[in-house]
């Protein structure tokens, strides 16, 4: 099996774990110092450091009636580019999310997605200037 399917079984065990609300081996497929990205400016926006923080924002992200299907993965050395299905809070959305996988975990996720549905189903952070 080459590095690219290697890579894109991870990624696919991830989501068919998250699918069936099997945390435990989600969480057991991110390096401890894993990064997340999710962009916009959505209360779950931002940049996470590390499995506790990650873990967190996946936790806050499936309060909502969530169900993300890959329906297509791509992968090109460390990467795997997951093209998703989503839907939450009965919207629905497609996203690209891409993986950077070593030694057979995920280090980095960046999402790219809807991020004014994101900010419609979890509500938007208040900026400094208006609190």
């Amino acid at each position: 099996m080459s590095e690219q399917e290697q890579n894109i079984e991870v990624i696919k065990k991830g989501y068919d774990a998250f699918a069936s609300g099997d945390i435990e081996t989600v969480m057991s497929l991110f390096d401890d110092n894993v990064e997340w990205v999710h962009p916009g400016n959505s209360t779950i926006s931002g940049t996470y450091h590390g499995k506790g923080e990650v873990g967190a924002y996946l936790a806050k992200m499936a309060e909502k009636d969530l169900d993300v299907r890959a329906t297509r993965l791509i992968a090109d050395g460390d990467t795997v580019i997951a093209l998703t299905d989503i839907s939450v809070a009965g919207e629905r959305s497609k996203d690209a999310d891409v993986f950077t996988v070593r030694d057979g975990k995920t280090v980095r996720v960046e999402i790219y997605g809807d991020t004014a549905l994101m900010e419609r189903v979890y509500g938007t952070k208040q900026s400094a200037a208006a609190q």
